[in-house]
């Protein structure tokens, strides 16, 4: 009995880890799969390096059986850096340097190797690329005075190349998938990624990478300023579609709902209509709203007075808005949950599990899985807050940034 109020209280534990970016810690899994970390040697003759200039790196499985020839490529996410203070301050951590960087990983959710636990995927060859940039594997430059290294877009390259010489350049099958600002970059690399293999069935993930140009409680534009910084000092916008460039700034291109119109790869959009990071680090953030009158909803959506509710559901309905001519193909997928949450697919609670949130009661993974082996057409949209009884909400703890 004490053992299992103990994993209770486990999984709802919630830490904080990395500037302008949070994670929380999965429901645990039952013996989860230990994967270590493989430095890119041939990465240092690129240039593609790590914000404080050590090797990129990413944790590999191999396949078996059905699944030795097929691939999944999942871009971890951890928030970006905009500013030199923020980026000097992420190279000291894992987010800007493999010196720092886990050794070994579990494997849990969308890259499990457990039938019962991930029915679709669980023996492709599953990679995990680690996040050690600050802008979505998307920047290309240098500040010699502060010593940062913006090689995002470098870094994508060279673990391209070494996946391709491993294996990867005979899969029949692939996809691209990421969480949060990987799953920026999954929307911002996914052509790339396809071009990478003609001949193979290629497809796409972005998991809570739909991030808003949305309008904060105060009227303000917090994430379009954060995005421009991230934009402007990492070079970025020499590598953003250039269809896209030839009618938009760089900034609106570095959205995903402005992306999503040139990505010609089928993509699955999976988010939370109420995006917990969205709300605590763009819609209601402490500048936004100094006196704090949304800090209990930020922490528990159950203190949301109705006004608050409401003015999420226009953030909501602006979401829906952006996914509207998306969603008119029947190669995109879609599952947009009423829910609280942040990532879906790396925890096994939310991702394949006896309670895990459903849309026309199929869970995550089944419509993913539904939609990549052509099997059907999901989308799937939910209905308003608080319809939704499956949701893994988050609460976070009064401490919590």
């Amino acid at each position: 009995m004490k053992i299992s109020w103990l994993l209770g209280v486990v999984a709802l534990v919630l830490i904080m880890s990395w500037v302008h970016g949070f994670e929380v810690t999965a429901a645990p899994s039952v013996n989860p799969l230990l994967v270590g970390l493989t430095l890119i040697p041939s990465a240092a003759d690129k240039g593609a390096v790590c914000l404080d200039g050590t090797l990129p790196g990413y944790h590999l499985h191999r396949g078996s059986g059905s699944g030795v020839n097929s691939w999944l490529i999942q871009l971890e996410g951890g928030g970006w850096c905009n500013d030199i203070s923020t980026c000097v301050f992420r190279k000291k951590t894992r987010r800007g340097s493999s010196n720092l960087m886990e050794k070994v990983v579990e494997f849990t959710g969308i890259l499990s190797n457990k039938p019962e636990e991930n029915p679709g995927f669980y023996n492709w060859n599953r990679v995990k690329v680690r996040y050690c940039d600050g802008a979505s594997f998307s920047g290309e430059g240098y500040n010699q005075a502060a010593g940062l290294f913006f090689r995002g877009q470098r870094i994508w390259t060279a673990a391209m190349e070494d996946l391709m010489s491993i294996g990867m350049r005979n899969a029949d099958q692939a996809l691209l998938s990421g969480c949060s600002a990987g799953g920026l970059a999954s929307m911002l690399h996914c052509d790339e990624f396809r071009s990478l293999l003609p001949g193979t069935k290629v497809k796409c993930l972005a998991d809570a990478g739909l991030f808003l140009d949305a309008v904060d409680v105060a009227g303000g534009h917090t994430l379009r300023s954060f995005f421009e910084g991230v934009v402007n000092l990492q070079g970025v916008s020499v590598n953003l579609p250039a269809a896209c460039m030839n009618h938009m700034d760089a900034t609106s291109c570095f959205f995903p709902e402005n992306l999503l119109a040139y990505i010609q790869t089928p993509l699955f959009l999976l988010n939370a209509a109420y995006d917990v990071w969205q709300l605590q680090e763009s819609l209601a953030t402490k500048r936004a709203d100094p006196h704090g009158y949304w800090q209990e909803c930020k922490l528990n959506n159950a203190n949301c007075n109705s006004s608050q509710i409401q003015f999420l559901n226009g953030f909501r309905n602006q979401m829906l808005n952006s996914v509207k001519e998306f969603s008119s193909s029947k190669e995109n997928g879609l599952f947009i949950n009423s829910c609280f949450a942040h990532c879906q697919t790396e925890r096994q609670d939310t991702w394949f599990a006896k309670d895990s949130p459903r849309l026309a009661n199929k869970e995550i993974a089944t419509s993913v899985g539904e939609w990549y082996f052509d099997q059907a057409g999901v989308q799937a949209i939910d209905c308003q807050y608080p319809c939704d009884k499956t949701c893994h909400n988050l609460v976070f703890s009064r401490n919590h940034h």
